[in-house]
């Protein structure tokens, strides 16, 4: 089975990339969902996260805005946070990739927003960025979640510049143009992949 790394920066297009997939019935794991997951009520994070953060528990699960709030500018309190998360995610992944290769699978996806950061090119056979312009990049995010163009840049800095990215991929899908580009891309792409 071909693992496939899907990464790119926030509002960069993953989620639409991560549907194309899907549509192919590739199987995505999606590491912001799996995140999501172990902070929802009884998820295996809500523990740890709320004695590492006092106050950004509610009513039995991690609220996420107060969360940001605790650790948005920290870089230690991101470390803290990231040192809770990334082995319960990880552990999630593997259960994912296991499942695909037992339902015979040509290839799975891994949709990781800290790709490079968590050092996750190791452990698949193609990195796939998607990128986009900074302006399309920033009206997609505040048009989505909202967020002030400050919380935008914090978010932006703290991940892995577009430009080194780009470099260690093996393949670049642009969405900054249009949808209909990006999905000539992505098509051609999964018929590389499942040949």
């Amino acid at each position: 089975m071909k693992v496939i790394g899907l990464t790119g920066g926030i509002g960069m297009g993953k989620s639409t990339a991560a549907a194309t997939f899907r549509r192919a019935h590739i199987p995505v794991f999606d590491a912001d969902a799996a995140v999501h997951h172990v902070q929802s009520k009884g998820g295996r994070a809500v523990s740890p996260i709320g004695a590492a953060f006092p106050g950004t528990i509610k009513n039995g699960a991690v609220d996420r805005n107060a969360l940001r709030a605790a650790v948005i500018g920290n870089p230690e309190a991101i470390k803290q946070l990231e040192h809770i998360l990334h082995p319960m995610v990880w552990a999630e992944e593997a259960r994912f990739l296991a499942a695909a290769r037992r339902a015979g699978k040509r290839a799975a996806v891994l949709d990781i927003p800290l790709f490079f950061e968590t050092g996750r090119e190791r452990k698949v056979d193609k990195i796939v960025v998607v990128s986009a312009p900074r302006s399309v990049q920033i009206h997609r995010v505040r048009k989505r979640r909202g967020m002030s163009t400050a919380d935008i840049m914090a978010i932006i800095a703290r991940q892995m510049p577009d430009l080194e990215k780009r470099k260690r991929a093996d393949v670049v899908v642009r969405t900054g143009l249009s949808r209909n580009l990006t999905n000539r891309q992505l098509r051609r792409l999964i018929l590389e992949i499942l040949r």
